[in-house]
């Protein structure tokens, strides 16, 4: 993509103001209100504010210990525009348009600290050997009525009535929101969001939207950071909740956010692809590598306390460090389907992560495989639940651990980000020990 220029602004002359917006380390949107004067400066000059507004903790509060804020003197970064540009914010009354900015250091060096530029370190992995990933990924969210400490399914806008149970893959389901939907495709179109296909799901008053591949991983995870942005919001405009909290209901499968992944190379050709079902070795290898890191890496894939509520054993939520050709029970799945769309499907992380540093996860553990022409074990079959195998960590403080004593992260992530995800979950696990299970749903519904 080109950079982005003032075309947007001219183009929307009704426009009344912009919000200039990155994403924080839980994927939280931290940034500015500006009125349309400024946005011509945002896009010469960017903007500034402190680096410690990226690792800011759930609650939205410094991290106590952390070097970013007093021992630096909370010392600013400077931000700039994506190559994404201006996108409009269709569930805010006023006409807005959203600039995601991303940061940097004053000299101009990418500030490590930031997500997007830890997916961007990544890439970089990929086109240094001619490589160019082709990532997609399948959002589950649940439509909630959290009016009362109860939470329950909405009322349908076509019924009156609320759902009693889970309907999968339910077309009345859809169609009992179907004004939602239309304007959540409407939305998507407008904000230049690839939504595919909808599903019902498993959960009460739960649903899928899968977006499409794109040959950029930067611009797949812009697309779902800016998908779960509008769909919380468009929600509210509704008259009710949309949450990608991996677990709102005890009784009800959680959610997740799989990610498929194939990798072509400089010719456009599929490298996972041998002409059959079962996959070059290069395919082999990048499953090596996921699954090498895959324990190490879960605090990415199940960031909050709520996230180890979700995977639990026969929870349609992998558990077992494992890989399957078309079985959802593994962690790794390689889809049936054409030879030349062979690919990867990683099925751990929950909805409630930062689809930055997932995809930086997935793709930096694959390519660590690749490099190093690693083999996995044996693929499995049946159900995984059943079987002996290496489990994810169950809770986490452990996950914590895992994370901050690895080998393989700090082939993936660099040292300032390792430091500042680890200080801010040890705060978060730290804080919510206080809290009860209602209390710690009422502030991750809205904020993950």
């Amino acid at each position: 993509m080109s950079a982005p220029t003032s075309e947007w602004l001219r183009a929307h002359p009704q426009a009344r103001t912009i919000r200039a917006a990155a994403c924080d380390l839980n994927g939280v949107p931290r940034g500015k209100r500006m009125p349309i004067p400024s946005a011509e400066k945002v896009l010469t000059d960017g903007t500034r504010f402190p680096m410690s507004v990226l690792n800011l903790d759930i609650w939205g509060e410094d991290i106590e210990d952390s070097p970013l804020v007093f021992e630096t003197g909370d010392e600013d970064g400077q931000l700039f525009a994506t190559d994404r540009g201006f996108v409009p914010m269709p569930w805010l009354d006023a006409p807005t348009g959203l600039l995601p900015i991303w940061m940097f250091h004053e000299d101009g060096r990418p500030y490590d600290g930031d997500p997007r530029h830890a997916l961007a370190r990544v890439a970089d992995r990929y086109t240094a050997m001619g490589l160019t990933p082709v990532v997609a990924v399948e959002l589950e969210f649940f439509l909630i009525d959290d009016s009362t400490r109860n939470l329950q399914m909405p009322v349908s806008p076509k019924s009156g009535k609320r759902r009693k149970g889970a309907e999968i893959l339910s077309i009345r389901a859809l169609d009992a929101f179907d004004k939602f939907f239309t304007e959540l495709y409407d939305a998507c179109e407008a904000m230049e969001i690839p939504a595919d296909t909808a599903i019902s799901e498993a959960g009460l008053g739960q649903f899928e939207i899968n977006l499409v591949h794109v040959a950029d991983p930067l611009r797949a995870a812009d697309d779902a950071w800016l998908f779960k942005m509008l769909v919380k919001g468009l929600a509210r405009r509704h008259g009710f909740a949309a949450s990608f909290m991996a677990k709102p209901y005890d009784d009800y499968s959680g959610s997740g956010m799989h990610a498929h992944f194939s990798v072509l190379d400089k010719d456009g050709t599929n490298i996972f692809d041998d002409g059959g079902p079962k996959g070059t070795p290069v395919l082999q290898h990048a499953i090596a590598g996921c699954l090498n890191a895959l324990q190490d890496s879960t605090l990415v894939f199940a960031p909050h306390a709520n996230s180890y509520d979700r995977l639990v054993p026969g929870s349609h939520a992998p558990t077992s460090v494992c890989w399957a050709y078309e079985n959802r029970t593994a962690a790794i799945r390689v889809p049936s389907g054409a030879p030349v769309a062979r690919r990867i499907e990683h099925r751990v992380a929950g909805g409630d992560v930062n689809p930055y540093l997932v995809l930086a996860a997935i793709l930096g553990a694959a390519m660590n495989g690749i490099e190093d022409a690693e083999l996995p074990p044996a693929p499995i079959t049946g159900n995984s639940y059943d079987q002996n195998l290496p489990q994810v960590p169950v809770d986490w403080k452990t996950a914590i651990d895992r994370f901050e004593s690895s080998p393989h992260v700090p082939r993936i992530f660099s040292e300032t980000l390792i430091s500042n995800l680890l200080m801010t979950k040890k705060q978060e696990h730290r804080d919510m020990q206080d809290l009860t299970p209602a209390e710690q749903v009422e502030i991750y519904l809205d904020t993950v």
